[in-house]
């Protein structure tokens, strides 16, 4: 395999690794990519570089994410964000100032810097890896180190869905001793924008997709609670899929409470939102941690479907 290593094969799964650049999980009995880990730099700054899963597919070879759609270059798959922190854009693209609006203040976009990872793990039936990596400014100083964790796991074909789990350790080592602070644009003044942290952009034919969770359906932005159902319908062939997207109970406790931005229209996507409505600080030398899980399904997944998957996975 050009640039890389041979793959590592498992009872479901084979692994590929092209150093430098991504790690990819194959399903060995249908030779599907589902999914690719990107670290390699970015070329374009101003979408703030930083590692991203994209091809994301379902066990079928459907794809359920987006990258680099026309409306929001710096939208790539899955990918760990910070669209206001300390003044600074970890998101990408134009940063909201309230009452001039978005900008393309070039200045502002920071950076999350692929570091090594301290472990890349292959089992009969999975892939885990521990990342490390640091959250530069965009005038060069280093704000954060991040020890980041990804599990790509339980492949079902039964039921047709896997799952990917991501967390994430955070610590403030600012040299100038001053607390990371962490918003939204909601928190700087536009109502209902509070996206920031994990997020997920789906691809354009998930415009106007189901959004339900466990008791409420189609308006939940802004809301709280342990899972998020998104299901959309595919151009091209005749089929939807269903993603996921859970808490881990740990992060009820978490240093600030999560809630859901989500979008059917005029775009698909969904972030577990650390600060949607209100900031929060994370003083020098301090931490926080959360802990995620996105399951790719076939399929139009009911309620009481998404509710039985989801309680059979273990943390």
């Amino acid at each position: 395999m050009s640039g890389g290593t041979a793959p590592k094969s498992a009872a479901t799964v084979e692994v590929t690794h092209v150093h430098g650049e991504r790690i990819t999980v194959r399903a060995a009995a249908t030779g599907v990519d589902l999914f690719s880990y990107v670290y390699l730099p970015d070329p374009v700054a101003f979408e703030a570089r930083k590692p991203y899963v994209h091809p994301l597919r379902t066990l079928t070879g459907r794809l359920v994410s987006g990258y680099r759609p026309s409306d929001h270059r710096w939208h790539k798959g899955l990918q760990m964000t910070a669209s206001h922190l300390s003044g600074q854009n970890f998101w990408g693209g134009h940063s909201y100032v309230h009452g001039k609006g978005y900008l393309g203040l070039h200045e502002l976009i920071g950076s999350m810097r692929h570091d090594g990872f301290d472990a890349i793990d292959v089992c009969a039936d999975e892939l885990s890896f521990t990342e490390r990596l640091t959250w530069v400014e965009n005038g060069g100083a280093e704000w954060a180190r991040e020890r980041r964790g990804v599990r790509v796991h339980a492949v079902d074909p039964g039921t047709g869905s896997y799952a990917v789990d991501w967390s994430i350790r955070l610590t403030n080592v600012r040299e100038d001793g001053e607390a990371l602070r962490f918003g939204s644009p909601t928190t700087a003044g536009r109502e209902m924008a509070g996206y920031t942290g994990l997020q997920w952009r789906g691809p354009r034919d998930f415009t106007g997709g189901r959004v339900f969770g466990p008791e409420t359906e189609g308006e939940l932005m802004g809301t709280q609670g342990p899972w998020l159902a998104f299901t959309g319908e595919h151009d091209d062939v005749d089929g939807h899929s269903t993603l996921m997207f859970a808490h881990a109970p740990g992060n009820a406790h978490a240093i600030h409470a999560s809630h859901w931005f989500v979008r059917a229209e005029p775009i698909p996507t969904v972030a577990f939102s650390w600060a949607f409505f209100e900031e929060f600080a994370l003083d020098a030398g301090e931490s926080f941690e959360y802990r995620y899980r996105v399951v790719v399904a076939d399929g139009a997944w009911d309620r009481e479907q998404v509710a039985t998957r989801l309680k059979g996975l273990a943390w």
